[in-house]
């Protein structure tokens, strides 16, 4: 492909998103519940995000971009489904290794060629197939439980549950997002990802919120507490939201979370050296089954 912009923007998404991510593991284990931790990475993005796109706004001059009538649709059904996302990533990592957590929700890249082609019609190439089904096969082999079991009980447990549930709330966001960004009126990518994600990491702050004041009373003030971590997660949160969002407004979803699956080589380092857990061969063949899916990938595209 002539433009490969986005493939460096994806990685450098993957980057700041295994950041985050180790953030939210560390809040979540005992400062804040799931939903605390997940409210914390939208909640200290939003303010960064909407001075950023205003700030951008202000900079280049330009109006404010026309919106079409889908985008809102798209912006707050992707909105919704990261949270769920999210939240199963963050409940996922009290039954599985930090590795192995983040490489489950990579079954993403799979759900997200099947929503993006039934929503958007986004095609993938015969290579990019290839590629996504060795993908595939190595977050098969990471989700055999470490105690092992009999036939399809191996692979049947919450650890892999959760995973496949993450990866299939992130495909729905993944294109919402895509389908919202193409909605934006304006030929420069950078604003349509940056009016995007300003109103999504809006949404997301004032619904999930509202849900935990109802439902866990005094849980949104114990992440306000939490503010000296929970900013860098914030940080953390808006270069890799900025990222995937400006690669979705350039290429085919699928073909950017495919190559943010280098993700996982990014975890693998936090799990070993942050979190001092070990990586068993069967975890590291599934690890290397993902890797070649990434390269695969990018040699054939």
């Amino acid at each position: 492909m002539e433009n490969t912009l986005w493939i460096f923007v994806a990685v450098a998404a993957a980057g700041f998103q295994t950041l985050r991510f180790m953030l939210q593991k560390s809040l979540s284990m005992g400062t804040l519940s799931a939903g605390g931790a997940t409210l914390a990475r939208f909640l200290f993005s939003a303010p960064f995000v909407a001075a950023l796109a205003l700030g951008y706004l202000s900079f280049s001059g330009a109006d404010w971009p026309a919106l079409g009538n889908r985008f809102l649709p798209f912006a707050l059904v992707g909105a919704m489904a990261q949270i769920l996302a999210t939240w199963c990533v963050v409940a996922l990592f009290q039954h599985r290794n930090f590795a192995v957590g983040i490489t489950f929700k990579k079954t993403e890249v799979v759900q997200t060629a099947l929503v993006g082609f039934l929503v958007l019609g986004d095609r993938i190439s015969f290579g990019g197939l290839m590629a996504i089904l060795i993908g595939l096969l190595g977050v098969l082999v990471l989700s055999d439980r470490p105690e092992g079991g009999a036939g399809l009980k191996r692979f049947l447990n919450k650890g892999a549950g959760l995973g496949l549930l993450s990866g299939a709330f992130f495909a729905v966001s993944a294109v919402g997002y895509r389908g919202a960004t193409l909605e934006v009126g304006s030929d420069d990518p950078l604003m349509r990802a940056l009016i995007s994600l300003m109103v999504v990491t809006a949404s997301q702050s004032v619904g999930l919120g509202s849900y935990l004041i109802w439902r866990e009373p005094g849980e949104v003030g114990r992440v306000l507490a939490s503010w000296r971590s929970s900013i860098w997660m914030g940080l953390a949160s808006l270069g890799g939201s900025l990222g995937w969002f400006l690669a979705f407004t350039l290429q085919n979803a699928a073909y950017v979370f495919a190559v943010g699956q280098v993700e996982v080589i990014f975890s693998i380092l936090i799990s070993v050296l942050v979190f001092k857990e070990q990586i068993s061969r069967r975890e590291g063949a599934g690890i290397a089954l993902i890797t070649a899916s990434v390269l695969t990938l990018v040699l054939f595209l």
